[in-house]
């Protein structure tokens, strides 16, 4: 591919200038002069274009490279969908939705196959690192959906840690906010989580998962985004996020 035909291709006296060596017009004199290489080839034209990810660009010999710019993204994952860039049993990956953010963006976290709801995507490694981190708590709340309806007596249990098979779970916030006599809602609130834990520890108490969706990660909140829907988190969303991850080294 040519670099004028890449769509991540830039004019090379901005990228220069987003590289913080020179202002643009400065950058267009490097250029004029033979100082930039391009994959060692020497640039001498106004307008070349170059991937700055991708060419070998150097000012002098000195190879420039560029910060990738931090993206955050809010997913809403449907249900049987993977959060994994690949499936091996050849099923659908969040990925499949993702197509059009030209940076590499990763899952925080991860998602059942059979759940669905809110999925914090962002290549900013750091902030990654910290939320994921097993002692610190970034608090999740889930509204489930189960068979039966959940006595007063299950749900002080619940709230209090329950063993699920060899493992005894935090204490938790959990409410009733809907039923009928033949299922009920829960809005459950955890700050640790264990592989499938929500659909074990109904299971413990004889209840089926009708359905489980995330609605919320700390400080973010999935409103109005439908199903296989993205959309970029606000300063306000971004700020809050990364306060909430501090405190705990990853």
């Amino acid at each position: 591919m040519s670099p004028n035909s890449n769509p991540k291709s830039k004019r090379l006296q901005k990228i220069i200038a987003e590289a913080g060596i020179a202002s643009r017009r400065e950058a267009e004199t490097l250029i004029l002069a033979g100082r930039v290489r391009i994959n060692d080839a020497v640039v001498a034209k106004l307008g070349t274009q170059a991937d700055p990810w991708r060419d070998k660009i150097t000012v002098d010999g000195r190879p420039i490279t560029l910060a990738e710019k931090k993206v955050y993204y809010l997913f809403h994952k449907p249900e049987n969908v993977m959060v994994t860039r690949r499936d091996p049993q050849g099923r659908p990956t969040i990925y499949d939705y993702l197509k059009g953010i030209g940076e590499r963006v990763n899952p925080v976290g991860r998602l059942d196959f059979d759940s669905e709801g809110l999925v914090l995507l962002t290549n900013d490694g750091d902030l990654h690192a910290r939320l994921i981190h097993p002692r610190h708590e970034v608090p999740k709340v889930y509204q489930v959906k189960i068979s039966g309806r959940l006595t007063p007596e299950k749900l002080e249990k619940l709230k209090a840690g329950m063993d699920i098979g060899g493992y005894v779970t935090q204490p938790c916030e959990a409410k009733v906010f809907k039923e009928n006599p033949h299922n009920c809602w829960i809005e459950i609130h955890l700050t640790e989580g264990k592989n499938r834990q929500i659909r074990r520890m109904m299971e413990a108490f004889g209840h089926h998962v009708l359905r489980l969706v995330r609605v919320g990660i700390g400080p973010l909140k999935l409103g109005e985004l439908k199903k296989g829907e993205r959309r970029p988190l606000t300063q306000k969303e971004i700020a809050a996020i990364q306060a909430s991850g501090r405190g705990t080294p990853p």
